[in-house]
């Protein structure tokens, strides 16, 4: 099977397939990616760990901060307790919460996140390296700053 092909199949299974946690399984949020696909994460509880990416993932899935996983944990791991088992979308969280499967705390942290039910476009990508310009100035405003800007310039001249 050629690369191209496993990364439509991986991509398939993440985007259209519901899954539902097991009993040693869990949720839980990112908080970063520190590199070498590492991310660290946290609990409804609240507690950091990090986990791992499997291979499956790499080059084909994109986590950013704030996203939902379900994670596999690992019992030999000290700094590294867990793998990355399924990506949570939107979706993925909204099913769940429907379900009844996510747990009080899980649903604290998605709402923390900015998750909610309504469709608004709060989460999409703001490019911070554009000036925002805004014209909030009424006309009352903007004619006493030129007549001050012309008083300024009468005086200059005298």
């Amino acid at each position: 099977m050629s690369q191209a092909t496993k990364r439509k199949h991986v991509v398939k299974e993440v985007l259209e397939e519901y899954v539902v946690p097991s009993p040693q399984q869990q949720i839980v949020r990112v908080l970063g990616t520190p590199g070498n696909n590492l991310h660290e994460v946290e609990t409804a509880e609240g507690t950091r760990f990090l986990v791992s990416m499997p291979t499956k993932f790499r080059k084909n899935i994109w986590i950013k901060r704030g996203d939902f996983l379900l994670v596999d944990p690992i019992e030999e791991g000290e700094k590294v307790k867990a793998e990355i088992n399924f990506v949570l979308y939107k979706d993925h969280v909204r099913y769940l919460k429907k379900e009844g499967l996510c747990r009080e705390g899980e649903q604290t942290a998605a709402r923390s996140s900015g998750e909610e039910d309504s469709d608004d476009d709060s989460d999409l990508f703001v490019n911070t390296n554009r000036l925002r310009y805004g014209c909030t100035e009424s006309e009352d405003d903007s004619e006493e700053e030129a007549a001050a800007v012309a008083s300024d310039q009468d005086e200059e001249e005298k």
